[in-house]
């Protein structure tokens, strides 16, 4: 595993701006997301479930372009608070799945001190993210009449859905976003970071 460039743990104020920036952009695109899970759906077998991961995307992408404590758990509940705001399908508990969603990438970057971050590592905290989504899913009741099988069906869709989008598509679109140069503005990029990221 590559290890980043290590930068200040705090947040800066521009850290902050930017992951609400980037946060906007999600919360507007998780709102129109909606009709895509909703297209999938007459598919059966659960194929809706592929789609999920956009909506675990703004923890992941945010923290690949901030790098910082606190920046996936942010850019998430922010996302989830704008998505909610226009009017999503899921009324308050998009907040409740923000703060989870967003808080089990957190702990997956966490555990690797926020240093070492390659597509494995964004992968496994899309996994985190979708794992405490199926926390909120029981707690609603939304997957409990689910057969064993179905329910496997279900999860394994779900965990695929959101390692292709908010693991391997948000770690591409942020090498991709670095080496035009842009995130300079925000963060020190060095050879080792476009390594990483190539």
């Amino acid at each position: 595993m590559a290890k980043t460039q290590s930068a200040s743990k705090g947040l800066k104020l521009t850290d902050i701006l930017v992951t609400i920036v980037i946060a906007a952009v999600f919360g507007v695109i998780y709102r129109i997301w909606g009709p895509m899970y909703d297209v999938l759906k007459p598919l059966g077998l659960h194929a809706e479930q592929l789609s999920y991961g956009m909506w675990f995307m703004a923890a992941t992408f945010a923290f690949l372009v901030i790098r910082k404590p606190g920046v996936a758990l942010l850019a998430e509940v922010a996302a989830a608070t704008i998505e909610a705001l226009f009017g999503g399908s899921w009324g308050v508990s998009t907040l409740v799945y923000g703060v989870l969603q967003g808080l089990g990438a957190e702990i997956i970057f966490a555990l690797f001190l926020y240093r070492r971050v390659n597509v494995g590592v964004t992968v496994l905290a899309s996994f985190a993210s979708a794992a405490f989504s199926l926390l909120v899913d029981s707690h609603y009741g939304y997957i409990d009449q689910l057969t064993f099988w179905n329910y496997c069906l279900f999860i394994g869709f779900r965990l695929v859905g959101s390692a292709l989008i908010a693991g391997v598509f948000a770690y591409y679109l942020a090498g991709a976003l670095a080496k035009t140069g842009v995130l300079n503005l925000v963060r020190p990029v060095s050879k080792k970071d476009y390594d990483v990221l190539g």
